[in-house]
């Protein structure tokens, strides 16, 4: 793209107001087109207002959302407040979201282990795990008691959006992250086959261990118990 500040700097000597003025609005509108989408916060979570969400509070975390073997991960999280709600000087949970972002070393396993996660929480009792369309991006809406959350796996990201206290998630602010981290979820994910990638231990179709004359081990998908007795 040519340089837009270079061109204009040239149009200023020897033209009209109208023609300069012109010029800038065409700078403008040049510079938002060639910007894309908004840039990946340097901390994951963006430390600044979003529309009627006011930012509050940034956090390191310790601990990450979603576990991946040998995949080095940090997080991040940020509060926002519903600026009507500070304006009105009460706040109460409904009027605060969490954010928490997840980064990771490489892609290997996100989108897999995004998916395990909310498979393990849609067999918990007391949790409801959809999958929904939120803010132009494929979510994981995931629903207990008195929480309500959306989790979506991104390019070397992880994000988690809600809070206690809700029942639903803001559609605003979705859109905000999602701009940042467009989703990767896949259609269908929580049906059928987990989406490709690395298996950690213990997954279901890893490799079973190679067969031991010296120490045999039954096949515990294949015995039939009527026939077999299995030492306990």
């Amino acid at each position: 793209m040519p340089n837009s500040g270079f061109l204009l700097g040239k149009s200023l000597r020897g033209r009209s107001r109208w023609a300069v003025r012109a010029g800038l609005l065409l700078a403008i509108v040049t510079a938002v087109a060639c910007g894309g989408k908004p840039p990946v916060p340097v901390r994951g979570v963006v430390e600044a207002d979003l529309g009627g969400w006011k930012f509050r509070r940034f956090q390191p975390l310790l601990d990450v959302e979603v576990w991946i073997a040998n995949n080095d991960a940090k997080a991040f999280a940020a509060s926002y407040a519903s600026g009507a709600a500070e304006a009105r000087g009460h706040l109460a949970n409904t009027d605060i979201v969490n954010v928490f972002v997840t980064r990771y070393a490489k892609q290997d396993g996100i989108v897999r282990e995004t998916v395990k996660l909310a498979r393990r929480l849609a067999a918990e009792k007391g949790y409801r795990v959809e999958e929904a369309k939120l803010g132009g991006a494929r979510v994981l809406a995931i629903a207990g008691a008195d929480e309500a959350w959306v989790l979506w796996p991104s390019a070397l990201h992880v994000v988690k959006l809600g809070g206690v206290g809700r029942s639903d998630v803001p559609e605003s602010l979705v859109r905000e992250y999602a701009a940042r981290y467009p989703s990767k979820l896949p259609g269908g994910s929580l049906e059928g086959a987990l989406p490709p990638g690395p298996e950690a231990p213990g997954d279901a179709g890893s490799a079973k261990p190679a067969y031991d004359a010296d120490d045999p081990r039954p096949d515990l998908e294949k015995y039939d118990p009527k026939k077999v007795a299995i030492p306990r």
